[in-house]
């Protein structure tokens, strides 16, 4: 069977279909009608419906606002402009991920901190500090790596009056950035959004590229993983937020260019600098690194040696990161074809970028579970970046 549901939850429904109606699926591009599918399907499959079959199929699709039609372009516009009036983006992971009530969560922010080793260098370092690399996993499996590197960041975060957050955007972004205007809320209130760093930006690479999957905010949990934390340490303290999503570098793995010659990166980086000003400026990249195994999509299990391998190619890609290399650790990614999915590459190669010279230290790092089986992971790691 195919379960097909909304990323998005524009609709709270989920589609269940025969896995036989996938060539049906794949050749839904407008281009043909409903007899021209039926034969397709028994040219292809040697299946054979009834005459009322697919329209009964898609009259569900349509329901649960599947199909690219005028039904889920009404609901989708008015959903972006819900989001966009609302008073704040409100949290998603609350209750799922961490508590919804603040005085719990910070009990167990609290507990994360309280579990590490003690670490003389974070008063030594904290004025030095001008970014992080910070996972966007789930705190249950990644809260000791969290508390590592913001531990080490905390002095720096409190002193921050603007934080610029680049998380993965999950939802296969297509756009290299996408911002939004509107303010990130967690448990202890909302953080406000600098309007003048995202009018920049917008004005430097068109609202149409900038804002176009917005949308993608409201589900999307990279920057509010990091949020979360940041929030924690600065509490009552004004600190404005930049939350950005970062799309798939996916075209320039598959081809002969690099980001480094990429004119949207460059503007991008140049706006956002001039922007950001004099303001003690804080960047983070709310990223995890390599996803391996059968859970996604890999045909072997990850055993003792391939963790040992994964972690000697991580090691690799984090020696560029602490050298401040975006270039060196885009290369390693692309002389490999992203095998082992690095869901962080384009939010860390942005924010070494933003940084320019520095050096990093790394706080942590861990293989997460991904899987009851124990053979796919997640791996994660912690660096300030000074």
């Amino acid at each position: 069977m195919l379960v097909l549901s909304d990323p998005w939850a524009l609709s709270d429904c989920a589609v269940v279909l025969p896995a036989s109606l996938a060539p049906v699926l794949e050749l839904c591009d407008g281009t043909r009608d409903v007899a021209t599918l039926r034969t397709v399907l028994e040219l292809k499959t040697g299946l054979r419906v009834g005459p009322d079959y697919l329209e009964k199929m898609f009259a569900a699709l349509d329901r649960a606002l599947m199909m690219d039609n005028e039904h889920f372009a009404q609901v989708y516009e008015e959903a972006v402009r819900k989001f966009r009036s609302a008073p704040s983006r409100p949290p998603t992971m609350a209750d799922r991920v961490y508590p919804a009530n603040s005085e719990l969560l910070e009990q167990v922010l609290c507990g994360y901190f309280d579990g590490l080793l003690p670490d003389t260098e974070s008063m030594a370092r904290a004025d030095e500090v001008r970014g992080l690399v910070s996972p966007h996993i789930d705190y249950q499996r990644g809260g000791i790596v969290y508390a590592e590197v913001w531990r080490r960041a905390a002095q720096a975060t409190r002193a921050a009056e603007l934080a610029i957050i680049l998380g993965t955007n999950h939802f296969n972004g297509q756009k290299l950035v996408t911002l939004t205007r509107q303010s990130y809320s967690t448990p202890w209130g909302v953080l406000a959004t600098a309007s003048d760093v995202v009018d920049a930006v917008a004005s430097a690479l068109g609202e149409g590229e900038v804002f176009a999957e917005e949308f993608n905010h409201r589900n999307e949990h990279s920057v509010e993983a990091a949020t979360v934390w940041l929030h924690y340490l600065v509490k009552d303290k004004s600190c404005e937020l930049v939350p950005v999503l970062c799309g798939s570098f996916q075209r320039f793995i598959d081809g002969d260019g690099s980001p480094g010659d990429d004119d949207k990166i460059a503007r991008f980086v140049e706006a956002v600098r001039n922007a950001a000003g004099n303001r003690r400026t804080l960047i983070v990249a709310a990223a995890d690194l390599a996803h391996i195994g059968p859970a996604f999509g890999d045909r072997y299990p990850i055993n003792l040696l391939e963790k040992a391998r994964l972690s000697s190619a991580d090691n690799e890609l984090i020696s560029a990161i602490t050298r401040g290399d975006a270039e060196g650790m885009f290369q390693l990614v692309k002389k490999e074809v992203d095998r082992r999915r690095i869901c962080g590459l384009s939010s860390i190669y942005l924010a070494l970028r933003l940084l320019g010279e520095v050096k990093g230290d790394v706080t942590g790092y861990a293989q997460c579970p991904a899987d009851e089986q124990e053979t796919s992971f997640v791996s994660i790691c912690g660096i300030v970046l000074t």
